[in-house]
């Protein structure tokens, strides 16, 4: 997710959807990819809004996905 490190795409962009590639990404690894939040802000992250360790993006639902930008935007 070298686009998601780079800040080119957001991370609202990449849940959006319609991306293969990044619907079939665990959650952890495309939060991992955020710059500054690394394994253990990833972990954080989905604990706090109950979100599986091995759930994949297209899982999440809408809610899901408004409190993950809501969380990363912080």
């Amino acid at each position: 997710m070298a686009e998601l490190k780079s800040g080119s795409l957001t991370l609202e962009q990449a849940l959006k959807g319609g991306n293969d590639t990044v619907d079939k990404m665990k959650v952890s690894v495309v939060l991992e990819s955020l710059p500054g939040v690394g394994k253990a802000g990833a972990a954080k992250i989905m604990e706090e809004l109950s979100i599986g360790a091995s759930s994949r993006v297209r899982s999440l639902d809408a809610q899901q996905r408004e409190q993950l930008n809501a969380k990363v935007a912080k």
